[in-house]
């Protein structure tokens, strides 16, 4: 007897509908899956046979053809066992398959029965919303994820023998109880709670002075544009950058949906979350990190730190320390907002659109140019120039603030008397986004750090002191065409943070104080 029903992959962060047909005749005791399956896939196998018998049901002594289509395409993982063995379930005519129609099967068995969680739930429901798909059975423990989609009824199951039942009180009564809370995805996750108890420890007030610091840090967060603090060690890039978190503004339904996403392909999303995730990524990994861990790769290409950072920030503590290969990588991402990858059976496309948050030593030791007698510097200017040569020129000009992080006294905060919390500064970023959102809601972008083109000209007009002033220095510099843009964008960001529509020479002046690295020789 032959049966087809759906079970669904996961294509970059998208989901992709898999067709598993299963055939069984009279003939030798034999099972046969085809389609491309890897390993997991074709192992699949042992672990349905076990799963079937000791649920209480029986496996066919039969010849067993299972097709995973379409065939052209690899099949990579566990998310088809709980669609193999209801297929196999049906053609031996131990379920009705009326009962496998329009319906998505996902899910891992265990060798007792029990069904386990697969990452990626989430796009596979989204693409079985799309496609008009009444149900989905997935794994008990995601069923709030599942749930997050409007518009399609989840059933979750914990066993095999769960959904055989469950089924057979659909056909019986017409309903089964499914997860119904359809608002769920209006509430912070689980996820997030985490992250707020750690963010909440952390608060823009424990940076003692480095008021400059703290402004660039505005207009960052502002406008999305990336950063980099340069200084010797202990003058506080490190905690500046890490409170970037607490001053940016939440993530809206769009961008949350495309991040918790992410996070599910990835599958680091906890169990048991209750909603989308609402807080900015921010991804801080080690600079002993591979250029596929950061890029993204594999030969079936995976997402990387700078997709997992989307919508978010991906902060490289001491920059100079990572690969050459690994920086150079980042070039691509940071002006497409996107990550291309390509392999002989496709090319896989990653959203990429993060902020690039950075700090480094202005040498090996870290006290070049100081000014304390106790902390010389002991590098030659050899040592100085491999240092700085391991970021290259192109890659430090896509960073837009270039920010020298001086040694700050014990006593800066007292006699300063500035003391500018998270809060304070995350309600004038909000402010700030607002005004953009706003301005651009027809356009196709969401910060100042996106403009390009024509909409660059457009909304980055200055009055004729601010443009006697960029020429000047344009020219005194000699900066790049690049560099000319970004000190635009800052300005039009530093105008948005006073309220201004028209950008004046006070503005770009700010915005060309924020580009140490054009003047470094």
């Amino acid at each position: 007897m032959y049966v087809k029903l759906l079970s669904a992959s996961v294509f970059g962060i998208e989901g992709r509908f898999i067709e598993v047909e299963v055939d069984i005749c009279s003939g030798l005791p034999q099972v046969s899956v085809v389609g491309l399956p890897d390993s997991a896939v074709r192992e699949s196998v042992e672990r349905v046979r076990a799963a079937i018998k000791n649920g209480g049901m029986k496996f066919p002594m039969d010849r067993i053809t299972i097709n995973l289509a379409p065939a052209d395409l690899r099949k990579e993982g566990s998310a088809f066992d709980l669609a193999i063995a209801a297929g196999i379930l049906c053609a031996s005519g131990q379920v009705s398959p009326q009962l496998l129609e329009d319906t998505l099967f996902i899910g891992e068995l265990a060798l007792n029965g029990s069904v386990r969680n697969v990452p990626g739930v989430l796009p596979m429901t989204e693409l079985a919303r799309r496609a008009g798909v009444r149900r989905v059975i997935v794994p008990k423990d995601a069923v709030v994820e599942a749930s997050l989609i409007n518009g399609i009824d989840v059933f979750g199951i914990a066993s095999l023998d769960d959904w055989v039942s469950g089924t057979l009180i659909m056909k019986q009564r017409g309903r089964s109880l499914v997860n119904t809370d359809k608002e769920r995805h209006l509430e912070p996750s689980s996820l997030d709670e985490d992250n707020a108890q750690t963010v909440h420890q952390l608060d823009l007030s424990d940076v003692v002075g480095q008021t400059q610091g703290k402004r660039a840090l505005l207009v960052s967060a502002a406008g999305m544009h990336n950063i980099m603090f340069i200084g010797p060690p202990g003058t506080g890039k490190t905690m500046l950058c890490r409170r970037l978190p607490t001053i940016m503004p939440p993530l809206d339904d769009e961008e949350a949906l495309t991040v918790t996403k992410i996070f599910s392909v990835c599958g680091k999303l906890s169990n048991g979350h209750a909603g989308l995730i609402r807080k900015r990524p921010f991804r801080a990994p080690h600079h002993s990190i591979s250029t596929a861990g950061l890029i993204g790769g594999g030969s079936i290409p995976k997402p990387g730190e700078v997709t997992l950072s989307h919508h978010g920030i991906l902060f490289l503590d001491e920059m100079p320390e990572f690969s050459r290969t690994a920086l150079e990588a980042l070039r691509q991402p940071l002006e497409d907002r996107e990550v291309m990858i390509g392999r002989v059976r496709g090319v896989c496309q990653f959203p990429a659109r993060f902020m690039l948050a950075a700090s480094m030593n202005p040498c090996p030791c870290g006290y070049s140019g100081g000014t304390s007698e106790d902390r010389v510097c002991t590098c030659s200017p050899a040592a100085i120039s491999r240092y700085r040569a391991r970021m290259s020129g192109p890659l430090a000009d896509r960073l837009d603030l270039q920010v020298e992080l001086p040694r700050q006294s014990v006593r800066t905060q007292e006699k300063d008397g500035l003391t500018l919390t998270s809060l304070q500064a995350r309600e004038q970023v909000i402010e700030a986004a607002s005004r953009q959102r706003l301005r651009y809601c027809n356009r196709g972008i969401r910060w100042n750090s996106e403009l390009q083109g024509p909409l660059l000209q457009q909304y980055t007009k200055l009055s004729t002191d601010a443009e006697d002033l960029l020429h000047l220095v344009y020219n005194q510099l000699g900066l790049s065409f690049r560099a000319h843009d970004r000190i635009l964008k800052m300005s039009r960001t530093i105008a948005d943070l006073s309220g201004r529509e028209t950008i004046c020479s006070d503005d770009v002046a700010e915005a060309i104080s924020y580009r140490c690295l054009d003047t470094l020789t």
